[in-house]
């Protein structure tokens, strides 16, 4: 009698113990899975484009909610409306809802040649801030006056002003006026007033500030797009060298390049491609945005071949190949693609990848600076354009998608 009990009483202990393991085996899965789904929910675009009659999901466990998508997506649809979609877990769990937008295949002449890169800003920045030896000590006028490195002066007295000589001879040339500085911070617009003072070692009025109004460059040619008739190029934007602040564009010219020499990238200094200038006119840059410069081309490479341009989620990790020029003929290079990110926060770093080419490997050390632009071709498609390097392992560098260049080529 007491031995049944006892055995009742051990079947119980062992179904309370089984409980509590199958609570914690579910709660360890619940956890797993609300991770898993706030995790995607971040990395997730939330804007997508699908081309021709492609609707794939990101991957085999990530899918849209319907496959009334497959009947929205055609070769017609270049013109239709976003449509909202829900992306699920194994087509069950829902993450997060995104737009999908439906586009025809489009295909652009892909190039890869380097050129160079001459900008001129619209006004001009002050690119460092100097103090003026005057009779009563040093002063700075510019920063008395509120005025910082980066600004950008768009008029001088309700006049508009173009280049750094028009600065200089309206501030430098004077008996001490004051002078109303319109200038552009950011997005906004501010006045201040500026006072230069009498240098009585250079014998003239000083305003205490560094100008630019241009800059030159060079950069690998990424694709010709024959419809618009532009070209984008660099997959970044253009910085001013000292400000690190985005170049205003008031007009640019593309023009022929011929590679003189390679400074090979190391550990910990990103090299340089030397170039030398010709005085052939490729195109006119009229935009300099986050995810590169676009132009209006004169013509069109002879070596550019047409690529279809892949969606964002057609981009895989694995192998695919670099169009560079490295020493004066444009060639394809082996290349890894090793993670994809789909953050808009980031576009010129939406891809990693690593140079596996050892004949690139040996000409340059890995990227080098004038490599950015480089067109990125996996499985018979534009997949994106290369960007930075990442200079402790100049093997390693970023590469901006190609739909995100040929999206930003279509508003200029």
């Amino acid at each position: 009698m007491i031995f049944a009990l006892g055995g009742k009483t051990n079947l119980g202990d062992l179904m309370k113990k089984a409980i509590r393991i199958f609570d914690l085996i579910l709660g360890v899965i619940c956890t797993v899975l609300f991770a898993f789904i706030i995790y995607a929910s971040a990395v997730l675009p939330d804007n997508v484009i699908v081309y021709g009659n492609d609707y794939s999901p990101f991957s085999k466990v990530i899918t849209y909610s319907s496959k009334s998508l497959k009947g929205y997506v055609s070769v017609d649809s270049q013109t239709a409306e976003p449509v909202k979609e829900d992306l699920k877990l194994l087509g069950v769990v829902p993450i997060k809802q995104v737009s999908v937008t439906a586009k025809s295949v489009q295909s652009v002449d892909v190039s890869g040649e380097v050129f160079g890169i001459k900008l001129y800003t619209d006004g001009v920045i002050v690119v460092g801030i100097q103090s003026v030896e005057t009779d009563g000590g040093k002063r700075t006028p510019a920063s008395e006056a509120g005025i910082e490195a980066g600004d950008i002066i768009v008029a001088i007295d309700g006049v508009k002003v173009y280049t750094s000589n028009e600065v200089q001879a309206i501030l430098n040339n004077n008996n001490g006026n004051n002078f109303d500085i319109q200038i552009k911070r950011g997005d906004r617009y501010r006045n201040y007033t500026l006072t230069p003072v009498y240098s009585q070692r250079e014998g003239c009025y000083k305003a205490g500030m560094w100008v630019r109004d241009s800059t030159a460059g060079i950069g690998t040619m990424t694709f010709y797009d024959e419809q618009s008739g532009k070209f984008g190029a660099l997959g970044h934007q253009i910085n001013d060298v000292d400000t690190n602040e985005l170049m205003p564009l008031l007009e640019g010219e593309a023009v022929q390049a011929r590679v003189t020499g390679v400074e090979r990238s190391s550990k910990g200094t990103a090299g340089s491609l030397e170039c030398e200038f010709t005085s052939k006119s490729l195109g006119r840059i009229v935009a300099n945005t986050q995810c590169g410069i676009f132009g209006e081309y004169n013509s069109i490479s002879e070596y550019a071949k047409p690529y279809p341009v892949a969606s964002a989620q057609q981009v895989k990790r694995g192998r695919a190949t670099m169009l560079s020029t490295v020493d004066g003929a444009i060639c394809e290079y082996e290349v890894e693609i090793t993670h994809i990110s789909y953050s808009e926060s980031s576009m010129e770093k939406n891809i990693v990848l690593k140079i596996t080419d050892e004949a690139l490997l040996e000409k340059t050390g890995g990227i080098v600076q004038g490599m950015s632009g480089s067109p990125i071709i996996q499985n018979g498609r534009l997949v994106g354009a290369l960007t930075h390097v990442i200079v402790n392992n100049p093997e390693k560098g970023y590469a901006v998608f190609a739909q995100t260049m040929l999206e930003q080529c279509e508003k200029q």
